[in-house]
């Protein structure tokens, strides 16, 4: 005998009966008999009436094998993708966790990092320096090839730090 199951909430037996009516539908559509997805599924045709009228007592895996079977089932990844009420109480927890993360690292002598200046803009070719080799910039200006590529090499260092 199958264990009863907790009742649900009305809200969350009406979404039950329209995603199963939705099954139904998809179904029909497809111009499949409710026995051919039964068999395709594994399941007796009285279990897919059940899912189709949203009764909560229907597996999971009943569920997700019908939608298998009509081709929908990567529609699973769907459900709980965005969760804005876990990551509100997760951002709370955060923001009321950092002012102490932040004495206990000051406590341990953890430094926050450094903000580096942003980096000198590389000076624009001349009008007169557009050759083969000069490239066509957003701002409208040119810029040769070889400026581009002194941007991707490092620049030098002035002097190694020293390690406290």
């Amino acid at each position: 005998m199958a264990k009863k199951t907790s009742p649900l909430l009305p809200s969350s037996t009406l979404r039950l009966q329209q995603f199963g009516e939705r099954l139904r539908l998809a179904r029909l559509r497809r111009k499949l008999t409710a026995l051919q997805v039964a068999e395709r599924a594994g399941m007796t045709v009285v279990t897919l009436r059940n899912l189709e009228r949203g009764n909560a007592g229907v597996t999971i895996g009943a569920w997700l094998a019908v939608m298998q079977v009509l081709g929908i089932d990567s529609d699973l990844d769907l459900l709980a993708k965005e969760d804005l009420l876990g990551r509100g109480l997760q951002d709370a927890a955060l923001l009321h966790e950092a002012p102490r993360l932040a004495r206990r690292q000051a406590r341990a002598g953890v430094r926050k990092p450094v903000d580096k200046p942003a980096p000198k803009p590389y000076p624009a070719a001349a009008p007169e320096a557009q050759s083969e080799g000069a490239m066509w910039l957003a701002d409208g200006d040119f810029v040769s090839s070889t400026d581009l590529a002194s941007l991707i090499t490092p620049p030098a260092q002035d002097k190694p730090r020293k390690k406290r």
